[in-house]
């Protein structure tokens, strides 16, 4: 967060210090400015209306009601304190900010701004909260309070630790051997870990509401695959709902009570006992969702508890077995593992009372307990040995158990280094005495069993609105948890390859030691801790999975993705998902009829990892992309290691079971297209439409027409350039700070208007585009050229802002240079074009860049190695001037400047509430910068603003006046011509002279050249009839009548005398009172930008509306010329109406 924070006021002494009028000084030139108003004006009227209705937006702002809206393009807008939201509104009171009270109305005060950005948080939300205005009603909730560790590291540990590691991790590192375990246990790992990285740069790159990985998906790569992704991701969830209820059922049937069975025997005896309490207990748990889902919640922390005493229990175990390992004797008939339910004697007979006596083991084998009994052949050739089951850390069974002993189905668990004496046939029934394997095992399969217990890395970003400061806890908690479950599963895999005997450890159900849990007989105290740890630890996984699976159904249903799913967005009227969960209920059934654990295994893999595979596509091509809003907090990323991250996903797919991965894949594909075609359009400003805009005419016809959403707004530019006599561009480096601005990206078009008429222009167009193409290749600008030839250069700047462009790729944003010739007269069409430009890109609703001095810009070779680069953030509209600076810094030259942001506030404006607003503000905008607050107090208006502003005033008059006296005679001259054409009448050639030497003494002498030559401008014009016409008039005197009269001449004189008392009048006047309150903002403004920014590399301020009044655009100028003085680098950024910059995701 920004820590460089200071408050400076800026106070001036009455009477100003802005310029010479010094205080204490008499000015008697100066009247009193409240008396200096514009004759007619009804300004206190309108005061009056203005605190009205500012005094009804505060209230309206005090009870709540914030309104939303969208910006005339049918995108709803995030319910954002930003630009068009009358809520915020603020009225405009004092003189201060008077250059920019005309627009108010859209464009809020810094401080009107911040004064709700406290509402502005990550508060807990559902996943459409911002994007659809049906939620503007949603009730006020508290503020979030949980940390790090209690609301991410915990709940991904609870979710991460469970079945897998205490009914299956020992069976699979006997089974695959320590090493390919570890192998099996790190690639999974390495992919959750790289996802998690992933994940953190989205979770980080704004505010994520509830709705978690679905909702990153879908917001960072659009509806279709975000409603694919979300709906297997849901599939996954509730899955893994049937696979903890699965595994809950095994160790109550298998490890607290085998007598619970209702179906006795194995294998499909079971499998029908895994069905039919699995349903049960499915019923019971939808139930307790239904009826008391907080209570659920509550549990959560009781379940968690479980599993980490759970753990303890086995790394006390382990250390113990170092001085005091524990008996558990394992029963070998040769070299095979014989499954032990009690405690009988591991012989074949003992001597009893001097007597030999057959023991249990005897009538298992042979037909009678009798010595002279037909035995098993095996039994017979093979003697009884007992060993150990857990020898301990100190012994050298790790070296046995480093390589793996796959096996086919009912293969029976053997010790290698055992002496076994072989048989030609085995006897079938006798197979079940022995510890036999249940499945055909190999190693791809293995990863698709273990790969549920590294999931649930997405319990921290799920609670995001749940959490205080979720940019920072989600990476930490994530990454802390992923390291610490890593290190856990690691290192259970070499301490169980330590401890336990390889026969033990290959025994997936206990049958060798006395059906106890395997796990459990190397924890400490008991074993028990271990069985009732697992027991609620799998019961709290699957209540949590029945209560998060209906969520997320909820949620995509809600957002309106997919139609056929809509009925299953409605719940209570408590907002409880009902029939979601219904249809989650009825799907874990069907993971409850497959009723094998092993098998439900991989069926959820494919699902996580699908998810997984896309969070990290995401990831990449947000970062490819290099979009202006990808700016996470998370810095600890890069594309190549989420494409490693995707590329192993897509692996790790397939090597689980190549047609599961298949069939998901064809799944999402088919949910894909359907919403393709099928499904309700959203606009969520995801990465495959700002993918579009860079591709050829297949991604053109898939860009949407309109502009893009906040998210995906990056300035398309349109540049004007100005081009000489020989067209070549009078300035260069606009170009140069193009190419810095986009850096490559997006869409640039250079254009230029040449005057006249396209067929006599055709050549210099020509050479013009290649001179700009020329320069753009040396300056790197990439980019498009358009030259257009016009009769006039306003209409070709406005043909060009109006039509750039084709379809989705057109320009947004307009750059020009400020027109430093405006003040000169024979140039009087400059400035008139610039302010008509800007009046056109805000009609547009377009961007306007305007660089003032800017051939002392820099270069794309220079590198500025400090500095900064300052904002003056007057008035908010649209978060261009937070934009651009970020924007510029992504380019070499600009790269080692520091951004400072100051922004005014007023006396009524409390400053301290500014700062922490503010610092938030930028915290969630994932914008570093220096933050300035400095305090314009209101003072009176010096006399140096009042002078300039009268000087400004008188210059205009005179500009109009002559412009006015120049029209009447150029109507009046116009007249005479026409009547002299047109007369039929003879009078002699010198009346004609006589006649025109008269006017010629009504004007002043200084202009009569001038007439005489608009006279021959005008004849001139038509060259074919009007001249000819002329000489036969003047050449036959006696067709000639002269219109003059006495009357006519005396009625000259009379408006020759009053134009020469207007000049007077204009030494006379007083100035507009709202002109000098303009004035003074600019001067003011003016006076605290120098101070703090004289120095910097470049400064960025607001730039004020033109006048809704055409008749002051030449003050317009004066104000911006007199805002921007002494600064070297100044760029004017106006926005387009429309928000650019958002803190979400």
């Amino acid at each position: 967060m920004p820590t460089n924070f200071t408050v400076v006021p800026v106070e001036a002494p009455a009477g100003g210090d802005e310029g010479p009028g010094a205080p204490g000084q008499p000015q008697p030139q100066s009247p009193p400015l409240e008396h200096v108003e514009e004759p007619g004006s009804d300004s206190s009227n309108n005061r009056g209306g203005t605190g009205a209705r500012c005094r009804q937006q505060q209230e309206n702002i005090e009870s709540g009601r914030v309104e939303r809206g969208s910006q005339g393009d049918g995108i709803p807008r995030e319910s954002s304190p930003f630009i068009n939201n009358a809520g915020m509104e603020r009225g405009y009171e004092g003189k201060n900010m008077a250059l920019f009270e005309e627009e108010m109305d859209s464009n809020p005060m810094v401080s009107s701004l911040l004064n709700k950005l406290a509402n502005y948080t990550n508060v807990t939300q559902g996943v459409v909260e911002h994007e659809e205005d049906e939620d503007s009603k949603r009730k006020e909730i508290k503020a979030p309070r949980m940390g790090t560790f209690i609301g991410v590291y915990l709940p991904c540990l609870q979710n991460i630790l469970g079945v897998i590691l205490f009914l299956r991790l020992t069976w699979i590192v006997g089974t695959a051997g320590v090493l390919e375990s570890f192998i099996i246990v790190f690639m999974c790992c390495a992919g959750t870990m790289l996802t998690a990285i992933s994940m953190s740069a989205i979770a980080t790159n704004g505010v994520v509401p509830a709705g978690g990985s679905y909702y990153m998906i879908s917001r960072s790569l659009g509806p279709e695959f975000g409603g694919a992704v979300g709906i297997c991701f849901y599939l996954g969830t509730t899955f893994a709902g049937a696979m903890y209820i699965l595994g809950t059922i095994e160790i109550l049937l298998t490890y607290i009570s085998p007598n619970a069975a209702i179906f006795e025997g194995d294998g499909e005896a079971m499998l029908n006992n895994m069905r039919v309490y699995g349903t049960c207990i499915v019923a019971l748990m939808a139930i307790v969702v239904f009826v008391g889902v907080k209570y659920v919640n509550k549990l959560a922390l009781v379940f968690l508890t479980c599993v980490i005493l759970s753990i303890i229990a086995i790394y006390a175990g382990v250390i113990k077995t170092a001085f005091d390992p524990p008996n558990f004797p394992i029963c070998l008939l040769g070299n095979r593992t014989l499954v032990r339910d009690d405690d009988f004697p591991c012989v074949k007979y003992i001597e009893k009372n001097n007597r030999t006596v057959t023991t249990k083991l005897w009538t298992q084998f042979c037909d009678s307990p009798l010595l002279n009994a037909t035995c098993d052949e095996y039994f017979t050739l093979n003697n009884v040995t007992e060993i150990q089951g857990i020898p301990g850390v100190a012994s050298r069974v790790l070296l046995d158990n480093l390589w793996n002993m796959y096996g086919d189905k009912w293969a029976i668990v053997e010790k290698q280094d055992q002496p076994s004496v072989p048989v030609l046939e085995e006897t079938s029934d006798k197979v079940k005495l022995y510890v036999h394997s249940d499945i055909m095992t190999y190693f791809t399969m293995l990863v698709g069993i273990y790969f549920p217990s590294v999931t649930g890395i997405m319990a921290g970003s799920n609670r995001s609105g749940d959490l205080r400061d979720a940019q920072k806890s989600i990476p930490t908690g994530t990454i802390l948890a992923i390291l610490t479950t890593s290190f856990i599963y690691l290192s259970c895999i070499i301490l169980f390859g330590a401890c336990i005997e390889g026969v033990v450890l290959r025994d997936k159900f206990g049958q060798a030691v006395n059906g106890n849990l395997v796990i459990g007989t190397l924890a400490w105290p008991s074993p028990w801790v271990i069985v009732i740890g697992s027991f609620f630890s799998t019961c709290g996984a699957g209540l949590q999975s029945l209560t998060g699976a209906p969520r997320l159904l909820q949620a995509i249903a809600r957002d309106g993705i997919v139609p056929f799913l809509h009925v299953f967005g409605h719940g209570k009227t408590n907002g409880e998902p009902t029939w979601a969960l219904l249809l989650t209920a009825f799907i874990c059934e069907i993971g409850i009829l497959i009723a094998s654990l092993d098998s439900v295994a991989p069926i959820l893999s494919m699902f996580f990892l699908m998810c997984y595979l896309f969070v990290n596509l995401a990831c990449a091509v947000q970062t490819l992309l290099r979009t202006p809003n990808w700016r996470p907090r998370f810095k600890y990323y890069h594309w190549t290691l989420s494409f490693l991250g995707m590329s192993l996903c897509l692996a790790l797919m397939f090597i689980c079971s190549w047609y599961y991965a298949l069939v998901a894949m064809l799944i999402a594909g088919c949910i894909y297209k359907y919403i393709e075609y099928r499904g309700a359009e959203k606009e969520w400003g995801d990465g495959i439409r700002g993918l579009s805009l860079n591709a050829a005419r297949y991604a053109l016809l898939r860009v949407e027409h309109g502009p893009p959403h906040t998210k995906n707004w990056r300035p398309q530019v349109l540049v004007l350039l100005n081009l000489d006599s020989e067209q070549l561009v009078k300035h260069p480096r606009l170009l140069s700070f193009t190419s810095q601005l986009k850096a490559g990206k997006g869409l640039t078009i250079v254009g230029s208007v040449l005057p006249g008429i396209y067929l006599d222009k055709f050549t210099e167009a020509q050479r013009a585009e290649e001179n700009i193409r020329s320069l753009m290749g040396l300056e790197r600008t990439k980019g498009f050229c358009q030259i257009v030839v016009s009769s006039t250069v306003r209409d070709g700047i406005s043909h060009l802002i109006q039509s750039a462009g084709l379809g989705g790729m057109k320009h947004n944003t307009v750059l020009m240079a400020w027109p430093q010739s405006w003040k000169q007269t024979d140039n009087p069409f400059s400035w008139k074009n610039f302010v008509d430009t800007v009046r056109e890109t805000t009609a547009a609703q377009q961007a306007l860049l305007v660089a003032k001095n800017i051939d002392l810009f820099p270069m794309n070779q220079e590198r500025f190695s400090e500095g900064n680069i300052d904002v003056w953030w007057i008035v908010h509209d649209g978060g261009m001037l937070m934009l651009l600076p970020f924007l510029l810094r992504q380019h070499k030259v600009w790269r080692k400047c520091k951004i400072r942001i100051f922004t005014v506030a007023q006396m009524d404006d409390n400053s301290i509430q500014m700062k922490k607003d503010l610092q938030m503000f930028l915290y969630h905008l994932r914008i570093n910068a220096e933050v300035e607050v400095v305090e314009m107090f209101e003072n009176d208006i010096s006399a140096f603003t009042y002078e300039k502003t009268l000087v400004m005033e008188q210059r205009s008059q005179m500009l109009k006046q002559m412009q006015l006296s120049k029209n009447e005679r150029e109507r009046e001259i116009q007249s005479i011509t026409d009547e002299s054409r047109g007369s039929i009448r003879r009078k002699s050639h010198s009346s004609l002279q006589c006649v025109r030497q008269d006017v010629g003494n009504l004007l002043p002498n200084d202009i009569q050249e001038e007439e005489a030559q608009l006279i021959h401008d005008r004849n001139t014009a038509s060259r074919s009839t009007g001249v000819v016409k002329f000489h036969s008039a003047v050449a036959t005197p006696d067709k000639i009548q002269m219109t003059w009269t006495k009357e006519k001449l005396i009625s000259e004189k009379h408006k020759n005398k009053e134009a020469l008392t207007s000049y007077k009048d204009i030494f006379n006047m007083k100035p507009n009172q709202s002109n000098v309150r303009r004035m003074h903002t600019a001067v003011k403004l003016n006076g605290v930008v120098l101070n703090k920014s004289q120095h910097a590399q470049l400064v960025l301020l607001n730039m004020p509306g033109p006048p809704k009044n055409r008749q002051g655009d030449e003050n317009y100028m004066e104000f911006l010329e007199v805002l921007t003085e002494g600064l070297n680098r100044a760029l004017l950024v106006r926005g387009g109406g429309r928000e650019v910059i958002t803190i979400y995701s």
